[in-house]
């Protein structure tokens, strides 16, 4: 899953929500130079991801992708579970969606210093181009998409053909979220004692 949903499993605790946001970011040693509060969030981040990895959902939706994408298709599931999020609606609304992007972004600006220079980069351009909200949108997605299909070198296509599997599959792919989201709330509110707020 994508920055929206690691944020959102974070439960509003701020240190775990820096520790996942940050983590694709932070490298061997460099873990152990962040407080225990924030490398608890980045194995949190970690713990998570291997679990949505091996969710049967997740395999199914990667598997949607496969004949096109290959290896990347569990790239396009994570942006992918973002957009079914931001339109769930017991999850969020277009307010609720709006003030969650905006908590997000001001408990991660807290902590800006600490962040690894690389995701100080990615931050500010998360934050001006609001993508936590743009998940909501299927634009949102296709940008996403773009700067993942931008940075792999050896994705094989242009955008438009993962898009269009997104697209075409558009059901069965929010049927693997529907099976798999409720797991994962259940999962995170295991490994951290906490859940959403009502």
């Amino acid at each position: 899953m994508n920055y929206l949903a690691h944020a959102y499993l974070s439960f509003q605790d701020p240190a775990v929500t820096t520790g996942q946001m940050i983590a694709d970011f932070v490298k061997g040693k460099q873990f152990y130079s962040y407080p225990e509060e924030i490398r608890r969030g980045i194995r949190l981040h970690r713990a998570l991801d291997e679990y949505t990895d091996q969710h049967p959902a997740t395999r199914e939706g990667k598997n949607i992708f496969r004949p096109t994408c290959g290896l990347y298709g569990g790239v396009f599931m994570d942006i992918v579970y973002d957009h079914y999020l931001a339109n769930d609606p017991e999850r969020f609304n277009t307010l609720t969606l709006a003030a969650f992007a905006e908590s997000t972004y001001g408990i991660i600006q807290a902590r800006h210093d600490e962040l690894p220079p690389v995701f100080q980069q990615v931050f500010h351009y998360m934050r001006s181009h609001n993508w936590l909200y743009g998940y909501r949108h299927k634009d949102g997605v296709l940008q996403s998409f773009k700067g993942m299909v931008r940075r792999a070198k050896y994705f094989p296509h242009p955008v438009d053909v993962p898009f269009g599997v997104f697209t075409d599959n558009y059901k069965a792919l929010r049927a693997c979220y529907n099976s798999f989201f409720p797991d994962a709330v259940a999962f995170m509110k295991n490994e951290t004692g906490k859940g959403p707020e009502p």
